[in-house]
């Protein structure tokens, strides 16, 4: 008999010592790196408080890379400790001197105050309209269909999912609803017809590729047009009240269009390089998805409400956005669902990714929120103006436009990056000569939908990506990386010249 290797076998169990130990200094990473950060001298100009609340944050951040614990349990540990220790940690000596002020109370508030974030609930809509769409087996055949005729290849499957998101992209001011609500419910049930399953080996045969082909274009997406992404109008706001320069529709849609085509036109082809799917060529499947869409007949009852309930709610984000809030417009249509029967209440209580993602991205948001609080993004952005004296102008545009990006680190939303720093970055700009302001101002607010594919964290839509089962927490963060710095030279090499030249 011919010997086989079993290094890949996912069957063959770490030794016990060798697991546990392992286990253990990832454990104890995240607090020996927020240890050694609070025992580091506060920096200049900022509050102690501010520093130790800093470091809290990066412990935790370095343990959701590393992921000894499910990540929920790291940002609800976080957020305890900071609230438990907010005497230190979150609140001045100013407010704390203050005979009102009640900090057990105020503390509780800030701990759970993710819990109310709209882009949070909307995260949990998602994953109920999946629900929804594996329930009744209308999301089967959706992919079905795109199988039966663009499933013979992978990467065709991966274009389709990109022009998909392109098609909504203009109209859906959510990247969260539009990719989280209406494309990944569909996606999600592509990869079983392969025999890709999530949390398993198996996820690697396609269901990985075209997950993160999905949250790539719905980041490059929410760049090309100002109406594809919500932070997007308030930085248009931001940059008019600083600057007085007016960005339109037509003006942003310009200044992207060379890099956003570009990336469009290459990302699935890229995706397909950086994380091969196993299956790239199958004939038998679009076959057998003929004869299985055959075998589901017509349309059920539940699978037509579904499909009105699901276009509502698009067009509710579409063109009702000024009357209700996209979250509870989502909120809407899982009420439906529940009175109409296409859910059930056992469907929402027993589905644990959802609930995992809701607490583990609810936390983050209060984190990073906390951050802004504490004095501590202002005092970055101070200094980094300060640091930049002297440079040219180019140069220092352009080293401000890679802090931009790169601190998006610091954030589990586009909206409080976008409100924590654009204006300082914008003030900082401003205050230096020779700046060339209106493609400084289109080169920041452009980039505010590329920053988003850096962490599994970074926009709305990633943490359902990341909790699909299909792309593990370090082929996140190394793909995150990679696709970060191709967005950002994307930026420098081919966005900035061409605004250069046409503005």
């Amino acid at each position: 008999m011919k010997p086989t290797s079993n290094l890949n076998d996912p069957n063959v169990a770490v030794p016990p010592q060798t697991g546990q130990k392992k286990r253990l200094i990832m454990l104890f990473l995240p607090v020996l790196v927020a240890v050694l950060l609070l025992l580091t001298p506060v920096p200049a100009g900022l509050e102690p408080y501010a520093w130790h609340f800093f470091a809290i944050f990066v412990g935790v951040i370095v343990g959701l890379i590393f992921e000894p614990l499910p990540g929920a349990v790291i940002g609800l540990t976080g957020v305890v400790v900071i609230a438990l220790f907010s005497q230190w940690l979150l609140f001045s000596p100013a407010e704390i001197a203050n005979p009102k002020f009640k900090m057990p109370t105020e503390a509780f508030k800030w701990a759970v105050s993710g819990f109310g974030n709209s882009t949070v609930w909307l995260i949990f809509g998602a994953f109920m309209f999946a629900a929804g769409y594996d329930k009744t087996q209308f999301g089967r055949r959706l992919a079905l269909i795109l199988v039966k005729y663009l499933g013979r290849r992978s990467l065709t499957l991966g274009y389709a999912i990109t022009f998909a998101d392109l098609l909504l992209a203009p109209f859906t001011p959510s990247n969260t609803a539009r990719s989280g609500g209406t494309i990944y419910p569909i996606i999600a049930n592509l990869p079983p017809l392969y025999g890709s399953k999530p949390n398993d080996p198996s996820a690697r045969k396609i269901g990985s590729y075209l997950m993160w082909v999905a949250i790539t274009a719905a980041c490059i997406t929410s760049s090309m047009f100002l109406s594809a992404l919500a932070p997007n109008l308030l930085a248009l706001a931001l940059v008019k009240s600083i600057t007085g320069f007016t960005i339109s529709w037509g003006m942003w849609f310009l200044a992207f269009l060379p890099l956003g085509v570009l990336l469009i036109l290459t990302m699935p082809l890229l995706a397909y390089w950086f994380y091969p799917p196993e299956v790239k060529i199958n004939d038998e499947v679009p076959r057998w998805a003929k004869s299985e869409l055959d075998k589901l007949g017509k349309l059920s009852r539940n699978e037509i409400l579904l499909l009105i309930f699901v276009c509502s709610a698009l067009l509710m984000w579409i063109f009702a956005a000024a009357w209700i809030e996209p979250a509870m417009a989502a909120l809407l249509v899982v009420v439906l669902m529940l009175w109409t029967g296409v859910l059930n209440w056992n469907d929402i209580t027993s589905n644990k990714p959802a609930w995992n993602t809701f607490a583990w991205f609810a936390t983050l948001v209060a984190l990073a929120d906390g951050l802004a609080r504490v004095g501590f993004i202002a005092w970055l952005g101070k200094e980094g103006g300060q640091l930049l004296n002297g440079f040219d102008p180019q140069v220092a545009a352009v080293m401000l436009l890679i802090a931009f990006f790169l601190l998006h680190y610091l954030f589990a939303s586009t909206t409080a990056h976008t409100t924590a720093l654009l204006p300082a970055m914008l003030t900082i700009a401003a205050a230096i000569p020779g700046i060339n302001m209106p493609v400084y101002c289109l080169m920041m607010v452009t980039s505010l939908g590329v920053m988003g594919i850096i962490t599994p964290y970074g926009t709305g839509p990633s943490p359902i990506y990341y909790g699909s089962g299909y792309l593990p927490t370090k082929d996140y963060w190394r793909l995150g990386t990679i696709f970060g710095a191709i967005f950002l030279g994307g930026m420098m090499l081919i966005a900035y010249p061409w605004m250069v030249m046409m503005f």
